[in-house]
């Protein structure tokens, strides 16, 4: 049903690989990280300035677009390629999350889930069916499997939120009409090693051709992340990839391709433009701080982007002070393109065999805390 979809494995050292997932809307050299485009735009970039910063995979989110301005909208326009004039691959959440997280009261059941918009407080109901019946208008390359995710030191709530999952997840696959979209299961499990191994095996079992690893990076620690990467990294299926969501700090992105991870998605680098943050090759600078009000220098010396290649630390300093657009446009563009750069490079080293002494080095030399002289 997916003969769409093949992944290619190039190169592995020790779990790190790289690959490539070819897709209806063009091929993804993996490991990759994904701009988040919620409701259908990457915030304050254009799709010829995505495209600019190498971006291949973009992700957009169901829960939003199902509310506003309404799948059978999209599906009117062609679908979310058409409808945003993005031509590349994309993929689609399940809307999961954002129900769990956003609506504040919501009624879970085993039949799906009863939840307030958070816009103007209607009632709504997602199933697994109509989950994918939503994600099949807006027509993503990649979509996900409806999950129920838990607070991650919970075990009860764990046990009960993974065994709906998995139900979830056998009903999505009979729902879905569309041969030219992957369906990817979602492993859930909080921090507890049994459940994850016995979900990550789960979901292995039913020959979908992706698997995504959800519930992590929601409260857990770094240390907790990455030992459930662990656990999972050798039951997975090596011949297809994997997707830790919601996850894109340059440190989680290395720690992660270390532990097997392919795909990643996050709101980081346009969310902490928007705060004035930039990614350097050692480490995020603020740059509201008085002390690049007078900085010739690029945000990072080695960076291509448009930002870099065009504008000096004293103008973007000017623009965040006097709160212009043009700020969070131009900070957004060299943080994807920071990202997107790295996975570059990371892929670079796997396929050079030199991996372990690329994340051993960057490590140690990045900074994870905002620098925040003034």
């Amino acid at each position: 049903m997916d003969s769409h979809f093949t992944f290619e494995l190039l190169a592995e050292q020790g779990s790190a690989r790289a690959g490539m997932f070819y897709t209806p809307h063009g091929p993804i050299q993996t490991p990759v990280f994904a701009p988040v485009g919620t409701q259908a735009t990457v915030k304050s970039v254009t799709p010829a300035q995505l495209k600019d910063t190498g971006a291949s995979l973009v992700l957009a989110n169901t829960y939003h677009l199902y509310l506003r301005p309404g799948a059978d909208l999209v599906a009117e326009f062609g679908g979310l390629h058409e409808f945003m004039r993005w031509s590349g691959p994309m993929l689609t959440d399940s809307g999961g999350f954002q129900v769990f997280s956003l609506s504040g009261t919501n009624k879970i059941d085993d039949e799906g889930v009863t939840f307030k918009s958070h816009i103007d407080g209607s009632l709504h109901r997602f199933t697994p069916e109509s989950s994918i019946a939503v994600q099949e208008q807006l027509g993503a390359d990649i979509i996900m499997a409806f999950d129920e995710c838990a607070v991650p030191d919970d075990r009860a709530y764990n046990l009960k939120a993974m065994n709906r999952t998995h139900e979830w997840v056998q009903r999505c696959m009979k729902a879905k009409t569309r041969s030219d979209q992957a369906l990817f299961g979602i492993v859930q499990g909080g921090v507890f090693a049994d459940l994850r191994e016995e979900s990550a095996r789960f979901i292995s079992g039913l020959g979908l051709p992706g698997s995504a690893i959800g519930g992590l990076s929601v409260g857990e620690t770094k240390e907790q992340m990455h030992a459930m990467l662990e656990v999972v990294d050798p039951i997975l299926p090596r011949n297809k990839p994997r997707y830790l969501m919601g996850v894109g700090s340059p440190e989680d992105l290395v720690n992660g391709v270390k532990r097997g991870v392919d795909i990643f998605d996050c709101v980081l680098p346009t969310r902490l433009a928007r705060h004035q943050a930039a990614f350097t090759s050692n480490g995020r600078i603020n740059l509201m701080n008085r002390q690049f009000a007078r900085d010739h220098q690029p945000i990072d010396e080695h960076c291509t982007c448009y930002a870099c290649q065009s504008f000096s630390r004293g103008y973007l300093r000017h623009l965040v002070v006097a709160r212009e657009m043009l700020a969070a446009t131009l900070i957004s563009i060299h943080n994807i393109h920071f990202l997107v750069a790295l996975m570059g490079r990371i892929r670079q080293s796997i396929l050079a065999h030199r991996f372990d002494e690329f994340a051993a080095s960057f490590l140690e030399t990045y900074t994870t805390t905002t620098k925040q002289e003034t």
